[in-house]
């Protein structure tokens, strides 16, 4: 059975969505969904083990070989995706039966949890695939569960959120459809390894530029890259608290995944960053969204906004790493995709554990919750100060290396510019701290009980995970170093 894991991991939650229409009782669904989550957990580890200790796994669909038939490959860089997806996703689904009391008709939560296992296998599938179709294939699976996720939302609003990323979704998908059959066109395959064989042959033609194009910009529709981004606010501020606090943690680090795939694997170094100009680029774009998404945070009245913007904020300091084009850089760039997953999800499912008890989560409604929810306003505190980059807590462990990798690459300038952005995050940090704890309760409502514990144990569970991986780094730093070092070639 272990040498089947990579498939398994795919065709479990897949085959697990449409058998939840057959448990007719909302519990019996939650645990059903709890445990295909917690299996996909577990083969992650298992998986991440295996590659640390033995490599590359490659598993070959039907017993064809590439690239005539689909392989799976999974090196550190997928082991580690595979390990954030399902860990998170596994942590925030315990809080799920809770959450959807308040926010979604009994009737629609067999419906959430199809549709959430649905969106599991195709984050898992993108990640796992050696097949660059396979990828879109996957991306429309993943794509489609999430519209119908965010349409959930008792919110109105929920619907033109979903209707917008539908939109935005679409196009990003079209543009990296019509680059796989532009490159597919030049080089008659579809398998990543053998795609970037091939490519060394033609990578100077027009066509391939066009391709290149075509992928870059549909993926950083799908990362939201600033300014690429106008999809996110809302899907996150209006979706159901558990979708925003999934999605937020997985949806842009798999889109994150894909960028660094096809620049790094299948189009090659040189030609991604020698060639072409893109260095340049996504280091402009990268700087100009940490800014801008962070002083619009500043000036939100709604909470999920805040954190919607700061989650635009932080995709740019991922593609500074990344752009910065070493080996420290890209290694920053892979700390921070598992640092912030750990950040937004905590963040999110206490924001999911304020509107159960409040039923809101405008910025005037947290009036008086530091005394009244404790637990939950400490963990949204703890994990700002993650958030921020504080010592002793992931977020500084990522800024760290990325400050590392910009100061060794000779960009003092940008060193600077990451600090002066992560003080914007001390101020919209501050002023959930400041109502929260300074202001008085608002008058006339009801005392607010704490959060149940079906919400504070996950919320605790990502809480406390993000000051001990910002205390023990030896499993994330060695992971991110060594998959970073696989893609630049680098024997270690």
């Amino acid at each position: 059975m272990l040498a089947h894991l990579p498939i398994l991991q795919v065709i479990v939650p897949l085959m697990a969505a449409p058998l939840c229409w057959f448990l007719d009782r909302s519990k019996l669904v939650w645990l059903f969904a709890l445990l295909v989550s917690g299996f996909s957990c577990l083969t992650s580890i298992v998986l991440l083990q295996q590659v640390m200790s033995s490599g590359t796994i490659i598993y070959q669909l039907g017993g064809w070989d590439a690239p005539w038939g689909i392989e799976y490959r999974i090196d550190e860089l997928n082991a580690l995706l595979l390990l954030i997806i399902s860990t998170v996703g596994t942590i925030v689904l315990f809080a799920a039966q809770t959450s959807l009391q308040k926010e979604l008709p009994r009737d629609r939560h067999t419906l959430f949890y199809s549709l959430y296992l649905l969106s599991l296998t195709g984050m898992f599938g993108i990640v796992a695939t050696g097949d660059l179709f396979n990828v879109f294939v996957f991306l429309e699976i993943s794509s489609l569960s999430s519209y119908a996720l965010i349409a959930l939302g008792k919110d109105r609003r929920a619907l033109w959120a979903a209707y917008q990323y539908l939109i935005m979704g679409t196009i990003g998908a079209t543009f990296i459809l019509i680059g796989i059959g532009l490159l597919y066109q030049m080089t008659g395959t579809l398998n990543m390894d053998d795609l970037a064989n091939r490519l060394a042959e033609v990578n100077q033609t027009r066509t391939v530029f066009a391709a290149f194009a075509f992928l870059i910009v549909g993926v950083c529709l799908k990362l939201a890259l600033f300014p690429l981004h106008l999809w996110l606010p809302n899907a996150y501020a209006y979706a159901p608290s558990i979708v925003t606090a999934f999605l937020a943690a997985t949806a842009t680090k798999v889109a994150v995944y894909l960028l660094i795939r096809i620049t790094y694997t299948i189009f090659g170094i040189e030609l991604s960053f020698s060639i072409l100009p893109l260095q340049n680029l996504f280091m402009i774009l990268g700087l100009v969204g940490i800014f801008a998404a962070s002083t619009a945070a500043i000036y939100k009245t709604n909470v999920k906004h805040i954190f919607a913007y700061s989650s635009i904020a932080q995709v740019g300091y991922m593609i500074i790493g990344y752009a910065i084009n070493t080996s420290t850089g890209l290694m920053a760039t892979l700390l921070h995709l598992f640092n912030h997953a750990l950040m937004k999800s905590a963040l999110f499912l206490a924001l999911g554990a304020v509107m159960y008890r409040v039923g809101s989560v405008q910025l005037s409604q947290f009036q008086g919750l530091g005394r009244q929810m404790p637990l939950t306003m400490a963990a949204i505190v703890v994990a700002g100060l993650s958030l921020i980059g504080v010592p002793l807590t992931v977020g500084f462990i990522s800024k760290w290396y990325l400050l590392v990798a910009a100061i060794e690459a000779g960009m003092w300038p940008v060193a600077v510019l990451v600090l002066l952005g992560s003080l914007l995050a001390v101020i919209y940090i501050w002023r959930i701290v400041e109502t929260a704890y300074f202001r008085p309760p608002l008058p006339g409502r009801e005392p607010v009980k704490e959060a149940p514990w079906t919400f504070l144990a996950p919320i605790w569970i990502l809480v406390l995970a993000n000051i001990y991986f910002g205390i023990d780094t030896r499993l994330t730093v060695q992971v991110a170093q060594a998959a970073s070092q696989s893609l630049f070639g680098i024997n270690p």
